[in-house]
């Protein structure tokens, strides 16, 4: 069963679990589950994605309950009146503190033509555990609040790695032998980015609506046992 976070007549909003991978397409691979199946056969009916998610990524996932809210909510994803924010944990202490990751990315094609994608990154916490890697005998880690701009193919990954803080569990753009760590020493098997809030008006009646996701045990596992805590308030990050 699918975590609900809010739903009505119009739309649905769920907590999509990592791993799971959200619809059919060619970047998924093998895998044999689909969010969007799962979900039109636990609430009965039609159901459209309003966005999408990365499979490897959890968070707040918006569904249309017809195609015509569908397109409301892609207008304002095209708009970009949408406000997303990620929690990822990162490789290494980000300096500054709080920046813009400003660096036009391609799209699923690696050939194919870059286009402007914007990133507000903002550090919330450190740590350095005594595990020893490579040449350093010592790992610094951190917690990290993104807000993407723009909606690019895997943009707050690559970002993130454009900046040498890779997030911890990525495959594709991340660090292998960071990512084995938090597998032996952490039990963690999953990718540490996370949808965290969205705030969007419905697309109905156009109040604002604000949507947060909880994490789950292994990502909060490791905030506990960081001794890191999540902000309770809204929070933004001033745009440079």
């Amino acid at each position: 069963m699918l975590e609900i976070l809010y739903q009505d007549d119009a739309l649905i909003a769920v907590n999509k679990p990592a791993g799971l991978a959200v619809h059919r397409s060619k970047m998924v691979g093998n895998a044999e589950t689909f969010l969007i199946d799962v979900l039109r056969e636990q609430v009965g009916g039609t159901v459209y994605l309003a966005h999408r998610l990365d499979r490897a990524t959890s968070g707040v996932l918006l569904i249309a309950r017809s195609s015509e809210v569908a397109a409301a909510f892609g207008e304002q994803f095209m708009g970009r009146d949408v406000h997303k924010q990620y929690l990822a944990v990162v490789r290494g202490w980000p300096e500054p503190i709080e920046g813009v990751v400003d660096y036009a990315l391609p799209g699923a094609r690696e050939t194919g033509p870059r286009r402007d994608a914007r990133t507000d990154y903002r550090r919330l916490a450190i740590v350095e555990v005594p595990i020893a890697l490579g040449r350093y005998p010592q790992q610094r880690y951190a917690l990290v609040l993104a807000e993407p701009e723009t909606g690019r193919f895997r943009q707050i990954r690559k970002h993130m790695a454009h900046l040498h803080h890779p997030v911890i569990g990525d495959c594709q753009h991340g660090r292998s032998d960071h990512n084995r760590l938090y597998k032996q020493y952490f039990s963690c098997h999953r990718m540490l980015l996370h949808a965290w809030r969205l705030r969007f008006r419905h697309p109905v009646d156009g109040r604002p609506m604000a949507l947060e996701a909880p994490l789950d045990d292994a990502f909060d596992g490791l905030l506990e046992r960081f001794g890191w805590s999540l902000p309770s308030d809204e929070i933004s990050i001033p745009t440079g």
